[in-house]
């Protein structure tokens, strides 16, 4: 079965996540450092390669009040190029608060501030993913 993964796309980092082959927990996989958009497209169609990835789920980063903001137009265009590169649906998914939910969790979790700001990215690329596949109904399987 295939695989969906989750990015939270920011502008020094990417959250990625995976879900599981059933599509309904998700896992952080890795964070990678943003280089140059072509290498960065490089680097997660090696990840859709390996992990059998049939869709993209990139978190939306909408204002509180549910407007676009600069960040959102910056992931617009990276999504248009990762939907060039990769010929995968990408869906777009609200993020709100997801950083900052998972910086609450990592400071209960009594992760050091060091390390945290290397976990953050992807714990919020976990939530988002969770939360997408919280949100679909359960997949029928043949008895």
């Amino acid at each position: 079965m295939s695989r969906t993964l989750a990015l939270d796309v920011g502008d020094r980092r990417i959250g990625v996540a995976v879900s599981d082959a059933l599509g309904i927990i998700a896992q952080g996989l890795t964070t990678l450092h943003r280089t140059a958009l072509k290498d960065d497209l490089v680097t997660l169609s090696a990840l859709v390669a390996e992990h059998d990835i049939d869709r993209i789920v990139v978190g939306w980063p909408l204002g509180l009040d549910g407007r676009d903001t600069p960040q959102t137009r910056k992931v617009g265009r990276f999504v248009e190029a990762l939907e060039r590169r990769l010929r995968l649906p990408v869906e777009r998914w609200d993020e709100r608060m997801t950083t900052v939910i998972a910086e609450r969790a990592l400071i209960e979790g009594r992760v050091r501030r060091a390390d945290r700001k290397q976990l953050v990215d992807k714990v919020a690329a976990t939530l988002i993913l969770q939360s997408w596949l919280d949100a679909r109904p359960p997949a029928r399987h043949a008895d």
